[in-house]
């Protein structure tokens, strides 16, 4: 069996430009290399009224239990200004040891270095004993609303059955190596419209002015000691992103004013749990409920995949490999893993994210290249045990 070229295939998968949520070829490129491989592939589009139709990938090599899942997306964002480009984004070029394109860190790279992994492994050992699959979405990038988890319930409702999951984001800050995501904060929106009446400044006395309502629930919030942490997560934090009135007159006290604030959350919380207690602050810092309304959006509660037989068995691969063991951590941003960890354990691990997202993304080669190793590491340490981790 011809093995994949971790690199080649990465600098294919970024010359497809899949700006979410454009399928821009890349799960077709995908496809094809994998159904050269032995799997079976099937498209899963989901398109919900008021959003983009998006186009999602899922793959499967054998039929049996365990069932071992990469997790992973084609989708990219934005180039933003493309003349601030020192290279075109989409042309996948290879240069002084560096690949450069979106997508390079997040995360077409690790897509293809798992693609190479498998290909190693099999032209190695054969087909393992069990199954080998990729989750890949077109839709993580975007609003994750027709991607992921509308994947996983499909699948699950179709009897699939997953047992052991990496996720291949960028979760390193400096180097390949350095840290494994056992698990993700939870992310909580809150839209905040403080009510009053409009009147004139000259006369505060026969107005109820929102701004003061606003600077007094901002001020309960901002001091709000959430927590100190636990013993995985770092204290929860809460940033508030606007605050607008949009009063054009100087004379005028407004009638209302809005901010949006986010709270990034350990687990020593849900949602819910937070809710009650954000209204609880601005119920005594308005006055009272009717003084404004909220409105909360959780895009993902907070997960552990606690340290064990999953995440050990990623670092000592990366130890085998690269001589480096990572730091088992929760911090950073969410990734779909947050829907995944309902279905079975979950780490993320991918490449050295620096430039995810910034103008000229680009990893080194050689980090491609031992991604892969690793990923293979793991599937040969997961597949020579009678059953994989749980």
């Amino acid at each position: 069996m011809q093995t994949v070229d971790a690199v080649a295939f990465a600098a294919d998968l970024i010359r497809c430009p899949s700006v979410t949520p454009a399928e821009g070829g890349a799960l077709d490129t995908l496809q094809r290399q994998l159904e050269a491989l032995g799997f079976v592939c099937t498209r899963l589009p989901f398109e919900e009224p008021g959003t983009e139709p998006v186009d999602n990938l899922y793959a499967r090599l054998g039929a049996e239990q365990p069932n071992f899942v990469f997790a992973g997306h084609t989708d990219v964002v934005p180039v933003g200004d493309s003349a601030a480009w020192g290279r075109d984004p989409f042309a996948g070029e290879i240069a002084d040891g560096v690949l450069h394109g979106r997508g390079a860190a997040d995360m077409k790279g690790a897509i293809a270095a798992f693609v190479a992994a498998v290909s190693d492994y099999l032209s190695a050992h054969g087909r393992p004993a069990g199954s080998i699959s990729l989750l890949i979405t077109g839709d993580e990038e975007g609003p994750a609303v027709n991607g992921t988890k509308k994947m996983l319930e499909a699948l699950a409702a179709r009897g699939e059955r997953f047992d052991a999951c990496i996720t291949g984001e960028p979760t390193n800050p400096n180097a390949l190596g350095e840290m494994v995501k056992i698990g993700r904060r939870g992310s909580l929106n809150g839209t905040l419209t403080a009510k009053g009446t409009q009147g004139h400044t000259g006369y505060p006395h026969l107005a109820d002015n929102a701004a003061h309502r606003m600077v007094n629930m901002l001020h309960a919030l901002t001091g709000w000691e959430i927590d100190r942490g636990s013993e995985h997560f770092q204290a929860s934090t809460l940033a508030v992103s606007t605050i607008d009135i949009g009063n054009p007159a100087t004379n005028v006290i407004p009638a209302e004013a809005k901010a949006v604030f986010n709270i990034r959350f350990n687990d020593l919380h849900s949602s819910a749990k937070l809710e009650t207690e954000i209204r609880a602050l601005l119920d005594a810092a308005a006055g009272g409920p009717d003084f404004y309304n909220l409105d909360v959006v959780c895009s993902g509660e907070s997960f552990l995949t606690p340290p064990g037989p999953l995440s050990s068995l990623l670092s000592d691969a990366c130890e085998a490999v690269i001589g480096r063991r990572p730091e088992l951590s929760t911090t950073g941003g969410t990734s779909d893993s947050r829907f995944i960890k309902d279905y079975c354990p979950v780490v993320d691990f991918g490449l050295v994210g620096q430039t995810m997202h910034k103008v000229d993304e680009r990893v080194e080669v050689s980090d491609v290249n031992a991604l892969a190793g690793i990923y293979r590491a793991v599937l040969e340490g997961y597949f020579s045990r009678s059953s994989g981790p749980a």
